[in-house]
């Protein structure tokens, strides 16, 4: 069809259903599309600008012929493109998940293992692009993408084909600061050693969840990243040496990815093979255009070193379309091993099972505290649940908007100025939730009448069917997703998470203690609402087991 590339009533780019949009860039718009019969794939749809006459669009199937030879499962390679068509476009693999800069924002800093495994597998997505003579020159947090504990190189906007001298170009020096090596920051050509200075700079923000070069004004991130001046605390063990060796300000110092990778290899990607022995090559076989010295300028970019992807004055800033290509295999040396690693899961068994103890403990604290104080007690899950969902709301809405226009430094304002609408936004649902949670309460309560187990019995019970109807009810999403905010650093390492169960079993013995000595608390009431029909036998904790066995003998 023929329509602009910005048109919301956009519905097929030649055979391509679009689905949703993903995001928006200098480049074009992305969108979620399938084509007839096949998978979903990225979209990406051509603004007219970058792609504008003939010459431009030649020259950038040009850049397409070598960068759809890009093949690695730690790439989201291209798959299709038509540079002529009247909306032109290009389609990547598509690739579901968070990137790493929203990911750590959500999940926090990469760990131990975990942090191995990304460091490995970005180093083998950097390596496959540099094997046809490819570079990325966009190496960032923003631009990878987390399938699982898997990162996914992606953005080959600014990737320049470097076996191609007459893709020279003069104007915008485009990236971000932070991640960007200081020789291209003076103006000199980049090169290999440019990648793995990116790598490095990204492995450092995900095991540290800090920018390595800090934040502020460009220039003076720029300043930081020509001295050399990053912050690894947080980074531990060889890694963390690895990462300072390839910040060297002086390319010539850093290690090449060759050497990266015979380090890395044995521990993350290629676990099941053994290492070739032998000396490994210092440099990879890659040359760049050479950018004239005095067309060289900076964009300016926000505080916080994020930008939203302007093209060059040349149009450059994605990856660029092809017609077709043959559908040929591509052997990489080592793809025969992908298959002999196992994916593992993202969060270890025993850190899964602290989050869900520590959960259950929070929960029986609640619980037991609800019954010794009903009235007060529930009104304050209940405010409780409610601020949450408002949070979760409001939190979502700032998430959506980085995720469509990067990071900005507005985004806490605009959270609190945003605040008094997500509250009076979530009450219908919240509402909705609560009222469906104190209708499973009512039932578990007629259910304990019904087998007269007591009033504390009765509570003890009902206190827990709102919790299960709180945390599994219709919306019950917004609740989970702040409290497993606070559940998962503090299940991290084993020391918090022990500090944080034995505080949570204070609370519920202190309020198991006041419920056995004095019993339910109805205040602000004055009489108790829910009558015992066992009070002979006590209304105390210490009265349930005595009303059980009592049951039991009128069975038997």
């Amino acid at each position: 069809m023929s329509t602009s590339p910005r048109s919301d009533a956009l519905v097929t780019v030649g055979e391509y259903t679009l689905l949703t949009k993903l995001g928006e860039g200098g480049m074009g718009v992305v969108h979620l599309a399938r084509r007839p019969g096949g998978d979903r794939v990225a979209l990406k749809v051509l603004r007219p600008q970058v792609v504008g006459g003939d010459d431009a669009r030649q020259r950038l199937e040009r850049e397409v012929a070598s960068l759809s030879r890009v093949r690695s499962r730690w790439v989201a390679e291209v798959l299709d493109a038509d540079p002529w068509g009247d909306v032109p476009f290009v389609a990547t693999r598509y690739v579901p998940g968070l990137s790493l800069h929203d990911h750590v924002v959500e999940e926090g800093p990469i760990r131990g293992r975990d942090l191995l495994w990304f460091a490995g597998c970005l180093a083998e997505g950097v390596t496959s692009v540099h094997d046809v003579g490819v570079l990325h020159r966009d190496i960032k947090p923003s631009n990878v993408l987390m399938e699982g504990r898997t990162p996914i190189l992606i953005d080959f906007g600014l990737a320049r084909v470097a076996d191609d001298p007459r893709l020279t170009h003069t104007g915008w020096l485009i990236g971000t600061p932070g991640y960007l090596a200081p020789e291209i920051l003076y103006g000199d050509d980049a090169s290999a050693a440019s990648d793995v200075h990116s790598w490095a700079a990204t492995v450092a923000y995900a095991g540290t969840g800090r920018a390595p070069f800090g934040r502020g004004p460009s220039m003076a991130v720029m300043d930081r990243v020509r001295r050399g001046e990053h912050d690894l605390t947080g980074l531990h063990g060889d890694l963390a040496d690895v990462v300072e060796a390839a910040l060297d300000p002086d390319p010539e110092r850093r290690p090449t990815l060759s050497e990266i990778l015979a380090w890395l290899r044995p521990q993350t990607t290629q676990v099941h093979r053994r290492p070739v022995a032998g000396p490994l090559p210092e440099t990879l076989p890659v040359h760049v255009a050479a950018w004239p010295d005095d067309a060289t300028r900076v964009e300016p970019l926000d505080d916080d070193g994020y930008d939203e992807g302007h093209p060059d004055e040349a149009g450059h800033t994605a990856v660029l379309p092809t017609e077709r290509w043959p559908d040929q295999p591509y052997d990489q040396p080592y793809d025969q091993s992908y298959e002999q690693v196992p994916e593992q899961p993202r969060v270890p068994p025993l850190e899964r099972a602290r989050r869900g103890l520590l959960l259950l403990a929070g929960g029986v604290a609640v619980g037991v505290g609800v019954a010794a104080a009903p009235y007060l007690g529930l009104a304050l899950v209940l405010v409780l649940v409610w601020l949450l969902r408002s949070g979760s709301l409001a939190a979502g809405h700032v998430g959506e908007r980085r995720r469509l226009r990067g990071r900005r430094w507005y985004d806490a304002p605009l959270l609190l100025v945003r605040a008094p609408w997500d509250v009076l936004r979530s009450v219908p649902s919240t509402l909705v939730l609560q009222l469906w949670a104190i209708g499973l309460a009512l039932a578990a309560g007629l259910l304990c009448y019904t087998f007269a187990l007591g009033t504390t019995t009765t509570l003890l019970v009902g206190s827990g069917a709102v919790l299960l109807g709180l945390w599994w009810g219709p919306g019950g999403s917004r609740v989970r997703s702040p409290l497993g905010r606070v559940v998962r650093p503090l299940s991290a390492r084993p020391g918090s998470w022990v500090a944080a169960v034995l505080v949570v079993l204070v609370l519920a013995a202190g309020a198991a203690y006041s419920l056995d000595q004095r019993g339910p608390q109805w205040s602000p009431a004055q009489d108790q609402p829910i009558g015992s029909r066992d009070a002979g036998q006590g209304g105390g904790l210490s009265g349930i087991i005595g009303r059980v066995q009592h049951r039991v003998l009128i069975i038997r």
